[in-house]
């Protein structure tokens, strides 16, 4: 489930998984497979589910009505409801595909990393794309902020927006022990705090409350005191 390292034995069979909470989460996700996601969008779904991130990210998402977003598409209500049953529907899907696109980003620029087999390099890298270092993720950090302040108080929202497992936190964890944690380090709690810590400064840099070499400076500083010295 977490790609970490597996226990090496000398007798009986190869474990599976590298330890038992990697195994409760294979048990959980074959009891709970995740809901499939929403087809790639083109065309007028595409061209308003875009509408709905401009609203959430310029005026939030109380703004979305179905009305709002037919206007800033720029098609009629009835094409809206055309494509999509209601508009939980809509927002649902809209979420989807925003964070299908930002995997998407996300892949290429670590996939562009001057060496991102190096498990320190790919750890400050994915850390960073909590942080609204350019437009992409300002404009995303904005949309997902909204949803969040939506999500607490439509029920039904924030079962789609939040879920009980923590694939960041996993991914963070696994590379914090690659990269060679410190012996009094855990790793999976530094990986919740780092990742809490990131999505906070994250929006203190969206609203300028902190200048992007204050952030990129706290994280190094963390980076250095939960890893081991490089040989």
């Amino acid at each position: 489930m977490c790609r970490g390292p597996l226990r090496v034995v000398v007798r009986g069979r190869r474990p599976v998984y590298c330890s038992r909470a990697c195994q409760a989460r294979a048990y959980r996700a074959r009891k709970n497979p995740p809901a499939p996601e929403a087809p790639e969008l083109s065309g007028r779904r595409r061209q308003i589910v875009e509408a709905v991130w401009r609203i959430a990210a310029g005026r939030g998402l109380q703004m979305a009505t179905i009305r709002e977003i037919a206007a800033e598409a720029g098609v009629t209500p009835r094409v809206v409801q055309y494509h999509f049953t209601d508009k939980h529907h809509l927002l649902v899907t809209a979420l989807q595909t925003l964070h299908r696109d930002n995997e998407q980003h996300s892949r290429r620029r670590i996939a562009a990393l001057r060496d991102p087999s190096d498990p320190r390099v790919l750890l400050r890298a994915t850390l960073e794309e909590l942080l609204p270092l350019d437009e992409q993720r300002r404009t995303s950090l904005r949309v997902l902020t909204a949803y969040y302040a939506w999500s607490l108080t439509d029920p039904a929202l924030a079962a789609v927006f939040l879920h009980g497992e923590h694939p960041l936190e996993d991914l963070v964890t696994a590379l914090i022990t690659a990269a060679g944690a410190r012996p009094s380090i855990d790793p999976a709690e530094e990986a919740n705090l780092l990742v809490g810590g990131l999505s906070g400064l994250g929006l203190d840099l969206l609203h300028r409350r902190r200048t992007r070499t204050d952030v990129q400076r706290t994280l190094d500083h963390h980076l250095n005191r939960i890893l081991s010295p490089h040989p």
